[in-house]
């Protein structure tokens, strides 16, 4: 896939950054003093972990020079790295390692899990958030629409890009068999949106990019607008005129 796009998904900063804060409080631990924060994007939650840790040594990295350049100017004083979390090994163990919603773009889990439970030094702490919305609406009618268009041809292998999150009892499982105590959990967040268009806004920075990336500009116009009117079916008017997007994400802390 292309870079990222810092701006288009920074719109809906305060839900995307929510997750982060609550899984944040899940932390027990109280005085790391190295951190990774993987997958950073444009550091909203590399802002949070400096906040709670003012004297720690903070690495925050990603795939996106687009992400890391927004991240450098929020905090200069933290350090980012630009590196592939598949094949990035780090030079020293982390005290606490901070995933939020990255790791579901990344397959084989069995293997990614215990791998990043052996970056930390002992008693550090894993922290994983991953959206858990490939069966919602809002994914399902991408699939959708894509089968169904003059398109369809374009989306061969689609799927393959993000695979379904495996349950939560075999992350259990994986990190309790490295010796950690697994705290994990789900929510189910309802986002308030104005129209089935902000849900279209909400998706093109993160789901909907594989899709769009392989059409033209005119089919990505009339993609775009088949797939909002399928939300707005799937979505229906509230009583106040807003749309609610259910979005289930699965939670853990692991503590080596």
């Amino acid at each position: 896939m292309g870079d990222w796009n810092a701006a288009l998904y920074l719109t809906f900063e305060r839900d995307r950054t929510r997750p982060s804060i609550e899984m944040l409080a899940r932390v027990s631990h109280e005085t790391p003093k190295r951190i990774l924060d993987l997958g950073c994007g444009p550091g909203n939650s590399t802002e949070l972990l400096a906040r709670r840790y003012p004297d720690a040594e903070i690495l925050g990295l990603d795939s996106s020079p687009d992400m890391l350049s927004k991240a450098r100017q929020r905090l200069p004083q933290a350090r980012f790295l630009e590196a592939d979390i598949t094949s990035w090994t780090p030079d020293q163990a982390f005290d606490l390692i901070f995933a939020n919603a990255v790791l579901q773009w990344l397959p084989g889990h069995q293997a990614l899990f215990p791998r990043l439970i052996s970056w930390l030094s002992s008693g550090g702490c894993l922290a994983v958030q991953m959206p858990d919305n490939l069966n919602e609406p809002s994914h399902a009618l991408m699939r959708d629409v894509a089968a169904k268009g003059p398109w369809r041809e374009k989306f061969a292998g689609v799927d393959a890009l993000r695979e379904e999150i495996p349950a939560m009892e075999k992350y259990y499982d994986w990190l309790s068999a490295e010796g950690a105590a697994v705290d994990i959990w789900k929510t189910t967040y309802c986002h308030v949106m104005e129209g089935p268009g902000a849900i279209v806004e909400w998706v093109k920075s993160t789901g909907l990019r594989p899709f769009l990336e392989r059409l033209t500009e005119p089919e990505q116009e009339e993609f775009l607008v088949r797939y909002e009117a399928a939300l707005a079916d799937a979505y229906p008017m509230r009583a106040d005129g807003k749309r609610l997007l259910r979005f289930p994400r699965i939670f853990m802390v692991a503590t080596r």
